[in-house]
């Protein structure tokens, strides 16, 4: 079974999408990478699937009450490029349901698991 990191920015969908990767019976953990300055910090456990998901400011404030702006956003992109460079899928989720982004994630890993 593959382990799976998930990155993202905040309010992107990292727990919600690890906690029903983690359901559906894979090995999956989040990575709060948006809040490191160590670039690879991403890959302390070694995962062998990389996934990156993101959201735009607008999508952000549309999930839940955030108090900052554009430039925290940024900030987080910074910290994330690494992970971003790497990463093995990288989703927008602005205009997907959690489902969509769960189906999208997990059809990704059965391929990548087969390819093996």
């Amino acid at each position: 079974m593959s382990l799976i990191a998930v990155v993202g920015v905040c309010a992107s969908g990292k727990t919600t999408l690890v906690t029903n990767l983690k359901e559906a019976g894979f090995n999956a953990y989040n990575v709060a990478q948006e809040h490191s300055c160590i670039k690879k910090f991403w890959n302390k456990h070694h995962p062998d699937i990389l996934i990156m998901i993101d959201a735009s400011l607008a999508a952000i404030k549309k999930r839940r009450i955030v108090y900052w702006d554009e430039s925290r956003l940024t900030a987080q992109h910074e910290r994330l490029s690494d992970a971003k460079a790497h990463a093995d899928l990288y989703i927008q989720t602005d205009s997907l349901s959690k489902e969509d982004v769960l189906k999208e994630v997990i059809a990704f890993i059965k391929k990548a698991e087969a390819a093996v």
